[in-house]
């Protein structure tokens, strides 16, 4: 197998041959671009495809130690902080049609603050810890009060960072088995791109323990969605971004309401709070959340497979064009009825994608949503791999006290 250096050179010269914005931004030489500060997030979004492979792999060479974890579980938590806790909501719809019993992501900060109050109910249960550094005060903090308040949760991290304070706490810990992906997804750009994606399909195993097959067909086929679409729509993105819009808004429903929340973070992360964002379902936009819409706002529309969802989706669509509402739309899916795309929209035609199913398109709806952070980013005149000039958020967040719950004292 080719080493991951080499593919990677490799696919950024494929890239750079079909995509002019490309071209541009990599014809400059490596030192050029860490001084305009997007060496390293270009690279995080463009290597998803093939490192999704990687992670497939490296996740169903763990199905013996997963597969025990998951045995007899009566519930199932993600939990992490930020974009790490968005990641489980990516998962939940999935895991829980597939295990057959509740799943909930909950945010480490929820941990800290109620314990195990926010858990599903239903012991014995799976707790599952996702998180780029492991670093991070909520994580550690999170898991280490679990362990100490609550013995019928079994435990699991899957991280980015084999050298991160999770992954060498807890490495020998019995209680708790640690799954560290390639250190190439450990994004060193600011904000969470490859580490989320990959800390997603890693962790989509876990509905397919039995399946081992599908897992990694559902890797492939959105490793080659992701490929036609950064190959097609690369400089698409990057035209929508120069566009003057002030505020966005991110629509999806149900099982892509990670991928929603994940993408206006995104937005809002890189452009250090120029452009303020939104998330929305199509059906809660018109429950007063539609007066957020204005001449100055991009609407970003992740598409339903669902035939059902898909009319309400549309429905909404057509109401924001009988009223006018909206700067321009990027709209997200496959077979998008041209009826509701207006002249400046963008349309991202994702061949394959319904096929999956909307419990797997969340990676594919989380790099549109990175592309077009990157690229206003770059407009905004900021540095993507770290766009919080004056410090205001930073890669891991800084250490703060930690105070546990009153039930959960001794």
């Amino acid at each position: 197998m080719p080493s991951p250096s080499f593919v990677e050179t490799e696919w950024l010269q494929t890239l750079v041959k079909c995509q002019p914005r490309a071209a541009e931004l990599l014809a400059k030489s490596a030192d050029e671009q860490r001084r305009l500060g997007y060496f390293h997030t270009l690279r995080e979004i463009c290597q998803q495809p093939w490192s999704w492979l990687e992670t497939a792999e490296l996740m169903r060479s763990r199905l013996a130690d997963l597969s025990s974890k998951l045995k007899g579980i009566q519930s199932l938590a993600f939990t992490g902080s930020g974009s790490s806790e968005y990641a489980g909501e990516c998962l939940c719809f999935a895991l829980q049609d597939e295990l057959g019993v509740a799943v909930r992501a909950v945010g480490g900060g929820g941990i800290l603050a109620y314990g195990n109050k926010l858990l599903p109910m239903g012991r014995p249960a799976l707790m599952v810890s996702l998180a780029r550094s492991g670093d991070s005060p909520e994580s550690v903090g999170a898991l280490a009060l679990m362990l100490a308040r609550d013995p019928a949760l079994r435990h699991l991290v899957v991280t980015c960072n084999a050298m991160g304070n999770l992954a060498k706490i807890y490495g020998e810990d019995s209680r708790v088995t640690v799954i560290a992906l390639d250190d190439r997804t450990n994004d060193r750009g600011l904000v969470m791109t490859s580490s989320f994606t990959n800390l997603v399909l890693g962790a989509r195993v876990l509905g397919l323990i039995d399946q081992p097959g599908r897992y990694r067909r559902i890797c492939e086929q959105l490793s080659n969605i992701a490929v036609n679409l950064l190959r097609e729509d690369f400089g698409v993105l990057a035209q929508a971004a120069k566009e003057p819009f002030q505020r966005a808004v991110f629509l999806s429903s149900g099982a892509a309401a990670g991928a929603g929340r994940e993408a206006a973070l995104k937005m809002l992360e890189m452009t250090a709070g120029r452009v303020a964002t939104l998330y929305e379902t199509y059906l809660g936009l018109r429950h007063g959340p539609m007066s957020y819409v204005h001449d100055d706002t991009l609407v970003v529309s992740f598409l339903s497979s669902d035939p059902v969802l898909r009319r309400y989706e549309c429905d909404l669509l057509a109401e924001l064009n009988q009223k006018n509402l909206g700067l321009l739309r990027v709209v997200v899916g496959e077979d998008i009825p041209r009826e509701l795309v207006r002249e400046n929209d963008a349309v991202i035609d994702c061949k394959g994608i319904g096929e999956l199913g909307d419990e797997n398109a969340a990676v594919i709806f989380v790099l549109v949503g990175q592309l077009l952070a990157f690229f206003r980013c770059l407009e905004e005149g900021l540095r993507p791999d770290s766009p919080s000039e004056n410090g205001v958020i930073n890669r891991v967040v800084q250490s703060f006290a930690l105070h546990l719950p009153e039930s959960s004292k001794s």
